[in-house]
C-alpha cells in the first residue's frame, strides 16, 4: 500500500481510504466491523465517515456510522495506528443540531458528539462537510452571487476549528465540497490569522467528473492541499452495472432513487465507452477507473466504498493495478469528446 502526506500535517495516509457512509443503512455492524479488519489487513490505515452518515441522511440513524466504528475501534484497541477522519454537517438539515452550521456553538457540539459516538478523544482530520455559505456545490452549476447575511463566516469556523487543535480534540482540518476560492480564502486566513491550515479537500473526481483539475488541482500541487476523492466510481455507474437502464437488487441507485447525480444520458453514454475500453484491454472497469483516479498526482487518498465483501476485495485490488498509456490514451480521448458529463 502506499503511503502519501496528509498536507503538512507530518500525518501518512494509505492512498487508499475507507468510506463508511453505507455503515448503518446497508451495511449492519457486523458487516462493517468485517470491511474494516479486511481493509486494515491489507494495508489500509485511513478511514473517512461523517456525523451525518449513514446516506440518505434521515433523523433515525444520523450518526449510526461513527457508532459503529466507534465499536470496532474500541474492539480492536490499536487506535493509535489509525487515521479517523470525519466531517461536521454544513448547513441545512433540520435533524442535526436542530438545523445544521458551522458556528462556533455548533462546531464544539458536533466534534464532542462524534467524539463520543466514536469512542476516542480526538480525530485526526476534522472536515467542513461543504460550505456555510451559497456556492457551487454537489454538481451545481451557474454561480449566482449572494452574500447571505447570515451565513457563517469562514473566519469564525476557522477559529472554532483553532480552539478543537489547542484543546486537542482534532489533529488536522480539511474541507469538502468547496471551490478554489473556498480553498484559498481557509489558506489566506490560515497565513494571516495565526489559525489552522487546511490539509485536504474532499470532493467528487471520477471518469464522469473530473471537475477538480480546472481549478483545484494547480492548488493541490502549489499550496499543497491534495484531494480526498470521493465516488470514484460515481455510485457505481463506472463499473458498467446501470448500463441500459439496469437497476441490481441492493444496488444503491435502485434503492435510493435521489442518487441521481450521474445518471443522464451523456454520463450513461461516456460510461459505455469506459467500460469497452477496460474490456478491450482485459480490465475490470470498476478498477479501471478506479485506478485511474489513484495515478493523479494531485491525490492524497481515494476514498473507496462497498457494500459487499466481493465489492471491497474489487475495490482494493485497484491498488497494484497499473494503467499503461495505450489505455490512458483511450480514456483521454472519450473526456475530450464529453468533458465532465456529471459534473
Amino acid at each position: 500500500m502506499q503511503m502519501r502526506p496528509l498536507g503538512n500535517t507530518g500525518i501518512e495516509v494509505s492512498r487508499l481510504c475507507l468510506g463508511t457512509m453505507t455503515y448503518g443503512e446497508q451495511n449492519s455492524e457486523t458487516q462493517a466491523h468485517e470491511q474494516l479488519d479486511r481493509a486494515v489487513a491489507f494495508g489500509i490505515n485511513f478511514i473517512d465517515t461523517a456525523e451525518m452518515y449513514p446516506v440518505p441522511p434521515k433523523g433515525e440513524t444520523q450518526g449510526r456510522t461513527e457508532s459503529y466504528i466507534g465499536s470496532w475501534l474500541t474492539r480492536r484497541g490499536r487506535r493509535d495506528d489509525l487515521v479517523i477522519a470525519t466531517k461536521a454537517a454544513g448547513p441545512g438539515l433540520d435533524h442535526i443540531r436542530g438545523g445544521s452550521c458551522l458556528t462556533r456553538e455548533h462546531l464544539h457540539q458536533a466534534i464532542d458528539a462524534s467524539l463520543d459516538r466514536l469512542q476516542t478523544d480526538h480525530v485526526d482530520l476534522y472536515q467542513l462537510h461543504w460550505p456555510d455559505r451559497r456556492t457551487n456545490f454537489f454538481g451545481k452549476l451557474g454561480y449566482v452571487h449572494d452574500e447571505q447575511e447570515d451565513a457563517t463566516t469562514l473566519e469564525e469556523t476557522l477559529s472554532a476549528l483553532k480552539e478543537l487543535v489547542d484543546a486537542g480534540k482534532v489533529r488536522a482540518i480539511g474541507l469538502s465540497n468547496d471551490t478554489p476560492w473556498g480553498v484559498m480564502r481557509a489558506l489566506h486566513l490560515a497565513d494571516t490569522q495565526g489559525l489552522p491550515r487546511v490539509a485536504s479537500v474532499q470532493n467528487p473526481y471520477n471518469l464522469l467528473n473530473r471537475s477538480f483539475e480546472v481549478g483545484l488541482a494547480e492548488i493541490a500541487h502549489r499550496e499543497n492541499v491534495g484531494l480526498l476523492a470521493y465516488s470514484p466510481l460515481a455510485f457505481g455507474m463506472l463499473s458498467g452495472k446501470y448500463l441500459d437502464g439496469a437497476r441490481p437488487p441492493g444496488a444503491r441507485l435502485t434503492l435510493f432513487e435521489r442518487f441521481q447525480r450521474y445518471t443522464n444520458p451523456l454520463a450513461e453514454q461516456a460510461t459505455r465507452d469506459y467500460v469497452t475500453i477496460a474490456r478491450e484491454h482485459g480490465l475490470d472497469p470498476a478498477q479501471m477507473a478506479l485506478a485511474y483516479v489513484n495515478s493523479r498526482s494531485f491525490l492524497t487518498s481515494n476514498i473507496i466504498g462497498a457494500t459487499s465483501m466481493a465489492q471491497l476485495e474489487s475495490n482494493l485490488a485497484s491498488e497494484s493495478l497499473t494503467l499503461d498509456q495505450p489505455v490512458l490514451e483511450a480514456i483521454e480521448a472519450v473526456h475530450q469528446r464529453i468533458p465532465n458529463p456529471a459534473p
